[in-house]
C-alpha cells in the first residue's frame, strides 16, 4: 500500500490540531472562494492519493469552523479526546463490515463490551439490547421502532408482518420542549406529528406531572408511549423521570422512552447522577456518544432494556446470511452494512474510565456555571437555572441580542448561537468540548460582553 495518503493525512490532522487554539472559532472563507478552490469540473486524469489528501486539505482549511476546539459553544457537539481520533483511524483501516459476527467477531465483540460497561455506568438493568447508529436521531428512531413493535404487539398487532395501514392507533405523549429529532422519528415510523399529545412543561421545559396523569388518561386503553427528555436541547432540564415512568406504569403500562442525547451522560457523573433519578426504570434510551463522550460523529447509541424487544423491530433474515457464534449488530439496528462504530467508544471509555466520565461531565457544569455567572456580572439576562452545562443569555431586547451573536461570530473568539427561549430572543452557550478550560470561559465572557456593548 502506498503511505503517502495517511502521511499527509497525518500531517495535515496535526497542522490542524495543533493550531485549533489560535484559530478563529467560525470558517474564515465565504462560499464563492471554497468553491473557486474545491469545485470545478471532474478532472480528466486522477492525480497521486497523498498529493489528492494535502490538497484537500489546504483548500478546506479557511472553510472548516473550529467545532473541535475549546470555544465553540453552538451546538452540544463535543470534541473528539485523542483515544477517539486514534480510534476513528484504526477503524477506517480496518475497513470492518460490522454486521455481521462472522464479518468481524472482534467488532462484535467490542460493541458486547461497550454495552455492558454502559449498563453499568448508567445503571440499566442486565438484558438491555444496544445499536450503534448515525447519531441521536437515528437512535431515537431505533428506540422508537422497538416502542411501536411492542405496544402494538400488546394489543395483538404484529407491525412487521401487518403494517400501518389498519393498525390500532398509537398515542404517543411527550413534553412541550421535546427535542425535534423525536418528530423526525415518528414520521419516518409513520406514526407522524398527529400521534403527539403535547404534555405542558414548565418555564425551564421539565413535563408537569399532573398534566402528564392527565393526558394518560385520555388516552387509557390504547397503545401509548410517553417520550422523556434527560437534557434540554435550550436549558439542559431534565423531565421528573422518576414521576413519568411511575406514571406510565400506574396508567396502562405505556411504554417510557428517553431522548437523553446529551444528558442521559448525567448519569456517569457522580454529583449530578440524581437528575436522571428513575431513568433505569424506562424502556428504551437515545444518546449520542459525539455529545459528550466526545467521540467523533457517527455515534448514536440506542438502548431497549428488553433486547429481544428491539431485536424484533429491526432482525433482518435471509438466507445467505450465516448465523454467527455471537451477536450480529445489524440485528440491532436499521442498517445491514454498517461501520465497527463501537470502537470508539469502547477506546474513550476505556481511557477515561468512570472516573473521567465523571469529571468530564462534573467539570463542563461547572464551567458553564461560571459562564453564566460572568455574563450575569456583565449585566446579560441569564434566562434558565443553569444544572447542567446549557447558558440561555439574551441583551435588553431581541435586537441587540442578535447584534450581540452577529458581532461575536465576526470577532472569532468563540462561537455562540441564538435561540428563542419562551418569546425571547437568546444566546445559547454550550459546553461540552473535552479541552475547555476556565481560561477558556473567562476569554469567552470577555469577548461576549464586548460583544454586547
Amino acid at each position: 500500500m502506498d503511505p503517502s495518503a495517511l502521511e499527509a493525512a497525518y500531517a495535515a490532522a496535526l497542522r490542524f490540531l495543533d493550531g485549533m487554539g489560535a484559530r478563529p472559532v467560525g470558517a474564515t472563507a465565504d462560499p464563492a472562494t471554497l468553491r473557486a478552490k474545491l469545485g470545478g469540473p471532474l478532472p480528466e486524469q486522477g492525480e497521486p492519493a497523498g498529493q489528492v489528501v494535502e490538497q484537500l486539505a489546504r483548500h478546506a482549511d479557511p472553510g472548516l469552523v473550529a467545532t473541535a476546539g475549546p470555544r465553540f459553544f453552538g451546538f452540544v457537539i463535543g470534541g473528539s479526546v485523542p483515544a477517539a481520533v486514534g480510534a476513528d483511524w484504526l477503524t477506517s483501516a480496518w475497513d470492518q463490515n460490522a454486521g455481521l459476527f462472522v464479518l468481524s467477531p472482534a467488532a462484535a465483540i467490542v460493541e458486547e463490551t461497550v454495552l455492558e460497561w454502559l449498563t453499568d455506568l448508567f445503571g440499566f438493568p442486565a438484558g438491555t439490547g444496544m445499536g450503534f447508529v448515525t447519531g441521536g436521531q437515528m437512535a431515537n428512531t431505533t428506540c422508537l421502532a422497538a416502542a411501536r413493535h411492542q405496544v402494538l404487539a400488546r394489543v395483538g398487532w404484529d407491525v412487521a408482518k401487518q403494517g400501518l395501514a389498519r393498525a390500532p392507533e398509537v398515542a404517543v405523549l411527550a413534553g412541550a420542549e421535546a427535542h425535534v429529532t423525536v418528530y423526525g422519528a415518528l414520521r419516518l415510523l409513520g406514526l407522524g406529528d398527529a400521534s403527539v399529545v403535547e404534555v405542558a412543561a414548565d418555564g425551564q421545559g421539565r413535563m408537569i406531572p399532573d398534566a402528564l396523569r392527565d393526558a394518560l388518561k385520555a388516552v387509557r386503553g390504547r397503545p401509548t408511549i410517553v417520550c422523556a427528555q434527560a437534557g434540554n436541547v435550550n436549558t439542559g432540564a431534565f423531565d421528573p423521570l422518576a414521576d413519568v415512568t411511575r406514571l406510565a406504569r400506574e396508567n396502562g403500562g405505556a411504554w417510557v422512552h428517553v431522548d437523553g442525547a446529551f444528558g442521559l451522560w448525567a448519569a456517569g457523573s457522580g454529583r449530578h447522577r440524581h437528575l436522571v433519578s428513575g431513568i433505569g426504570d424506562a424502556d428504551s434510551w437515545a444518546t449520542d456518544a459525539h455529545k459528550w463522550l466526545n467521540t467523533t460523529y457517527d455515534s448514536g447509541i440506542a438502548l431497549v432494556r428488553d433486547g429481544e424487544a428491539l431485536r424484533a423491530a429491526m432482525r433482518a433474515e435471509a438466507s445467505y446470511l450465516p448465523p454467527g457464534d455471537g451477536r450480529d449488530p445489524m440485528n440491532f439496528t436499521p442498517q445491514s452494512s454498517q461501520r465497527a462504530r463501537g470502537a470508539e467508544a469502547w477506546a474513550v471509555l476505556a481511557a477515561l474510565g468512570r472516573g473521567g466520565v465523571s469529571r468530564l461531565v462534573g467539570g463542563h457544569v461547572t464551567l458553564a456555571r461560571r459562564f453564566a455567572s460572568g455574563l450575569a456580572a456583565g449585566g446579560l439576562d441569564i434566562l434558565n437555572e443553569v444544572r447542567l452545562n446549557q447558558v440561555v443569555a439574551a441583551c435588553r431586547d431581541a435586537e441587540a441580542t442578535d447584534q450581540m451573536i452577529a458581532a461575536l461570530q465576526r470577532e472569532g473568539t468563540c462561537w455562540c448561537g441564538p435561540t428563542t427561549w419562551h418569546g425571547r430572543r437568546a444566546m445559547r452557550v454550550s459546553i461540552s468540548n473535552w479541552s475547555t478550560t476556565q481560561a477558556d470561559v473567562d476569554r469567552s465572557i470577555a469577548a461576549v460582553l464586548a460583544a454586547a456593548r
